[in-house]
């Protein structure tokens, strides 16, 4: 929901950030491997207790990731390969957030309510399955109630808070529940235009054999002749 509304004034308001980013050398990938590297340091800090520790890292670990994307722009540095990167690790760093909530709850709750945040964690993968796949078929399958910025800002809030955290939680469970549903219905009547996405598959997989095709010919016409 966020991801959809605020994007570009987002995109816009880092800008700056990210041209002054590309005078350090970093590159976008490097700002993907620290927040990961913070990410797991929130894991731990969470898990042995420290929560208000816990927060700070979390927001710190976002913020390599609000940057990434500027940094890439300035450089004129997208490339396919840095965005699935990117989407890796973010969902590396979830798991590890809410698996130290796990720990956490079952340190200081009960073992069973330590089931709470994998099952948030389960329904969250589902979501990003469900992008995923959507958009290998040429559908669009964003929005929805509780995307990953909603789930950071909630995760937040429970560790700002901290009666509030399991409350938190299944709020959590029931609207990630909710937008898996929704972008289940979305892709389901974008697919029932079965002739437009199966015309859209084939045209990729022309032009992927298309390259193929040239590839292999740049490669025989490089190769040198012997002489008779």
């Amino acid at each position: 929901m966020f991801d959809g509304k605020f994007r570009t004034p987002v995109d816009r308001a880092v800008k700056p950030i990210g041209n002054l980013l590309r005078k350090t050398g970093l590159t976008p990938d490097h700002l993907t491997v620290l927040g990961l590297i913070v990410g797991i340091g929130a894991a731990f800090a969470i898990g042995s207790e420290h929560l208000r520790l816990g927060l700070l890292l979390v927001i710190l670990a976002a913020l390599p990731d609000l940057l990434d994307g500027a940094l890439a722009k300035a450089q004129n540095a997208s490339s396919q390969r840095g965005a699935f990167f990117d989407s890796t690790v973010d969902r590396i760093t979830d798991a590890l957030l809410l698996g130290g909530i796990a720990w956490y709850l079952a340190s200081t709750e009960s073992a069973h309510m330590s089931i709470l945040p994998f099952a948030v964690a389960s329904v969250s993968s589902l979501i990003s399955y469900q992008r995923a796949k959507a958009e290998s078929l040429g559908i669009n399958a964003k929005g929805g109630l509780m995307e990953r910025a909603e789930r950071i800002i909630a995760i937040c809030i429970g560790l700002l808070f901290q009666p509030l955290l399991i409350p938190i939680l299944w709020i959590m469970l029931v609207l990630t529940s909710i937008t898996a549903i929704q972008r289940f219905v979305k892709v389901w009547r974008q697919a029932a235009v079965a002739p437009v996405t199966a015309a859209r598959i084939e045209m990729r997989r022309s032009r992927r054999q298309s390259r193929r095709v040239a590839r292999t010919e740049r490669r025989r016409t490089r190769v040198p002749r012997r002489r008779p």
